[in-house]
């Protein structure tokens, strides 16, 4: 059975068992290696990913669930020549230690502030709860949020000039 979803913007047919996490068709059938294996269990958050702009664990998400959807993973927050607010953000906090779980912690984030672009301290803080860190870069990672939301709320107010 044939599950059709959209990854990044691009339109994809998978033909897998309906139960396979989304995690592994992401890294083994379309070679998009952000969101991370973890636990396995939807516990630590570092294969998060945004499904229909929701943040989402891909370890325990199976593709059936997926149809007609959208998915971003951290690959389609931007690229190397030109990174999303976020990944610059994150670029320029130097908020990564090992960046093992730094995809997931920026996809969670870019949900929290698509939803909420005015969000404080206590919701990116609340929104975070889920994505553990070992590395201890926390002050960073929460600058780099914040830096983030700057960064958008600039780039939505030039896109509202522009089309005024």
């Amino acid at each position: 059975m044939a599950i059709r979803f959209n990854v990044n913007g691009t339109s994809h047919e998978i033909d897998s068992d309906p139960e396979t996490p989304l995690l592994y068709v992401l890294r083994n059938e379309l070679a998009l290696n952000g969101a991370k294996f973890g636990c396995g269990l939807g516990q630590c958050g570092s294969c998060t990913v945004m499904v229909d702009g929701k943040a989402a664990l891909s370890c325990i998400t199976p593709i059936l669930l997926l149809e007609g959807r959208a998915v971003t993973t951290a690959e389609g927050l931007g690229t190397i020549d030109n990174p999303g607010p976020m990944q610059r953000a994150f670029i320029e906090e130097q908020a990564a230690q090992c960046g093992y779980c730094i995809p997931g912690i920026m996809m969670r984030a870019q949900a929290l502030l698509q939803e909420n672009p005015s969000a404080d301290e206590r919701e990116i803080r609340q929104a975070l709860d889920f994505n553990l860190c070992r590395c201890g870069t926390h002050m960073r990672i929460l600058r780099a949020i914040h830096r983030a939301k700057e960064l958008m709320q600039q780039a939505s107010a030039s896109t509202e000039k522009e089309a005024g």
